[in-house]
């Protein structure tokens, strides 16, 4: 029997944009499926480093139309099927699934319902809790669309990561170590260091303070093949020196200081796009062996403003909010 859905539901929601004092919990309508959608009973949500640009406006001119008020934030997150529209046909009411909706007029995952189109979902991967799997969507899509799709990154391949401690790079590290990559992890803090060497790195080094290109140098001594940048100081743009000729580096839109290589190597940059594709690869990836998710702190959805001030500050991997 399908679950009923309430006309009204909670939100964490702005009633404009500005500071983490405009986020607070509302009552919004549920919003309702469009043919290629499913709607989602959210259990729990992402918080992302550009949730803060979302909340403050910097990101309304890449929504379609104008944004509506009260506007629920919130990229990603996992849940339970509870609808499903007319031409879906990889879903049913009663399935497991984490997802990605990005500046959605409907509404984000901040929210007790939301809906995702059918091919910006996928089902929770085996052997995952949903808790996990609501940090997976964005960070996911980033990290493996920059191993294969932007790196081409290929088994025995010598990748440096710049920020392997985070949401996206601890993502990353383990899935290039599937692909077959070695990997040299540049982390944040002695726990993101800890971290990165649970997770798999051949060589780890912090960030701020360690000789990172003396790590460079004894692990790639003929240079480096590739570099994923996903945080940048000084001592990031010393390690690219250490890309080879024909190496490549790419980094997400939004790093910075943006990272400049030597000439020879081809710098790109490059957005983490929702696709089916990507979906199931990551989800091939994630299900060939046992696979961590670092969840750095989970907060209850009245706490979004604190959660959203907190992911700008030293943690490691996602944060989350608890919906159900």
């Amino acid at each position: 029997m399908a679950p009923s859905i309430p006309e009204k539901m909670k939100a964490a929601a702005l009633d404009r944009f500005g500071g983490p004092e405009v986020l607070g919990i509302k009552t919004v309508p549920v919003p309702a499926c469009a043919d290629d959608e499913i709607l989602i009973r959210v259990e729990a949500a992402g918080v992302g480093v550009w949730d803060s640009l979302e909340r403050e406006g910097e990101m309304a001119s890449m929504m379609e139309g104008e944004p509506h008020f009260p506007y629920v934030p919130g990229t990603d997150g996992a849940g339970e099927v509870v609808s499903v529209g007319g031409n879906v046909r990889r879903f049913k009411v009663g399935d497991r699934v984490y997802a990605a909706s990005f500046l959605s007029p409907k509404g984000g995952f901040y929210a007790e319902f939301t809906v995702a189109k059918e091919k910006h979902a996928a089902r929770i991967p085996k052997g995952m809790k949903v808790e996990q799997a609501a940090a997976l969507a964005a960070d996911g899509i980033t990290a493996l669309q920059g191993l294969e799709d932007t790196l081409r990154l290929q088994a025995g391949q010598r990748l440096l990561i710049f920020g392997a401690s985070g949401g996206v790079g601890h993502i990353a590290l383990q899935l290039a170590r599937r692909i077959g990559a070695r990997v040299l992890a540049v982390a944040s803090g002695e726990d993101g260091v800890e971290l990165a060497r649970r997770l798999g790195a051949e060589v780890v080094v912090e960030g701020h303070h360690g000789d990172v290109e003396k790590a460079c140098r004894d692990f790639a001594p003929d240079g480096l093949d590739a570099a994923l940048v996903l945080a940048c100081n000084d001592r990031c743009l010393s390690a690219l020196k250490h890309v080879r000729a024909g190496g490549r580096i790419a980094h997400p839109n939004g790093v910075e200081p943006i990272p400049q290589g030597p000439e020879g190597r081809e710098v790109i940059a490059y957005d983490g796009v929702p696709n089916q594709k990507t979906l199931e690869r990551l989800n091939e990836l994630i299900e060939a062996g046992p696979f961590h998710l670092e969840i750095g702190q989970v907060y209850a959805m009245e706490e979004a403003a604190r959660a959203q001030k907190e992911v700008l500050q030293h943690h490691l991997g996602k944060l989350t909010l608890r919906i159900h």
